[in-house]
């Protein structure tokens, strides 16, 4: 019985401590983000985050949290300093290849955007749109073949 207690407690603080981390790379991009380039203003304008939605332009779309990055995943995406710290995440979305954006631009042309990925680092957050239904490789060697990897955008707070 003594050892059923323990292991309860063992899991129980395993899952306190857990539940943090989880948590801090959905605290790190919730909010509202403005364009940081001309380019991110032309195609998506300001985003925002939501715990369960992606805003673009005034449009809502389901977001669903992955995973947290590597390292070397972010830098294979990223050109970014990571030694200045930082999160990298996975995110499911669905952008129909239908919908249009500012200045009627697509985010991935004629193919849905199924996979987001960020970098927030500070005030500043770095956004790769994929499209695809597997998720996408984060290595060099992929990302530099990747035909799945349709834009990068910059956003500040």
């Amino acid at each position: 019985m003594k050892s059923f207690q323990s292991l309860r407690i063992l899991a129980l603080a395993a899952l306190t401590l857990a539940v943090p981390a989880f948590a801090h790379a959905q605290v790190q991009v919730q909010g509202y983000w403005q364009a940081a380039s001309d380019t991110t203003a032309s195609i998506t304008g300001d985003i925002s985050f939501g715990k369960s939605k992606l805003t673009i332009n005034f449009v809502s779309f389901p977001l669903a949290e992955i995973r947290d990055l590597k390292p070397a995943e972010v830098s294979s995406v990223f050109d970014v300093d990571l030694n200045a710290g930082g999160i990298g995440t996975l995110f499911r979305i669905n952008i129909p290849a239908s919908q249009r954006f500012l200045h009627k631009n697509t985010l991935c042309g004629t193919e849905d955007t199924q996979w987001l990925v960020t970098f927030a680092q500070g005030k500043v957050l770095h956004a790769a749109f994929f499209s695809g239904p597997e998720a996408p490789v984060l290595t060099f060697d992929a990302m530099q073949n990747s035909s799945t990897h349709c834009a990068t955008f910059l956003y500040v707070r």
